[in-house]
């Protein structure tokens, strides 16, 4: 087994052994032997359990970055922070690693979640910027409503999307039956809060503050406005998550032994 493919491997298992057992009870020995290597090719990889565990964080936030840049490639309309959240929502669902960080699990991480916020820190004040410029991208491109603040509409972007990750152990017996249900409750509400109707046409404030003027009118035309705004607006929005990407790869390199 090649190194690359070696230490994938062992952070596979470290990341079903954290969630399964919590931070507490993990041992580099466990890991080893699940792993079916040696401990010492464990510290071949990382210095310490911490750096380990933070890395299988840090890969599993990869997984999530890498399939929403694919979707953006794809279709530009994913910009939108309505399609964008209920993706992000739907795929973190699929990572008990990232939800228990999310919703602060002390069972699961134990004092690496505190770890994880003061390694991760510059990761994370990179994520708030990327997301206000991502905002300002969209204002610009007539996508997004303009008449309040960016800073509130991040704020609002912010304490939405917490506030449905955090209900799926809150209110876990109040929710609708499926995860697909609750992604779209979560998507309309972004929608209704901060996106442009895609009828609200060229010269209203509407999608492409513009562009597109010679489409026409009704629903197709709008809906063609809407598309060309955004992919007007897209490269810059792709370019700003392709960065932080490769700052998640660098801080993963960093956790491992040189």
């Amino acid at each position: 087994m090649e190194r690359s493919q070696r230490a994938d491997h062992i952070l596979d298992v470290a990341g079903e052994l954290l969630v399964a057992w919590g931070y507490g009870r993990v041992t580099i020995d466990e890991i080893a032997r699940r792993a079916k290597v040696g401990k010492g090719t464990v510290y071949l990889h990382w210095k310490t359990k911490d750096a380990l565990l933070l890395a299988v964080m840090l890969k599993a936030q990869s997984r999530i970055h890498q399939r929403q840049l694919e979707l953006m490639r794809a279709d530009p309309l994913e910009i939108l922070p309505s399609r964008m959240l209920r993706r992000h929502f739907l795929d973190f669902q699929g990572e008990p690693v990232l939800r228990a960080l999310y919703t602060d699990d002390a069972d699961i991480l134990g004092r690496l979640n505190d770890t994880a916020k003061k390694e991760f820190a510059e990761l994370m004040g990179q994520g708030d910027r990327n997301l206000r410029r991502h905002l300002e991208v969209l204002r610009e491109h007539g996508l997004v409503r303009d008449d309040t603040d960016v800073q509130h509409q991040q704020y609002a972007l912010l304490a939405t999307s917490n506030g449905f990750f955090t209900a799926e152990a809150l209110l876990s017996d109040r929710a609708p039956d499926t995860l697909e249900v609750r992604a779209d409750i979560l998507a309309r509400t972004i929608r209704s809060a901060l996106e442009v109707s895609a009828d609200a046409g060229p010269g209203s404030g509407g999608p492409g503050s513009g562009l597109g003027s010679d489409l026409g009118s009704g629903p197709d035309a709008a809906s063609a406005r809407m598309r060309v705004a955004a992919a007007a607006a897209a490269p810059e929005i792709i370019a700003c998550y392709e960065h932080f990407n490769e700052l998640c790869a660098q801080e993963m390199r960093r956790q491992i032994r040189d």
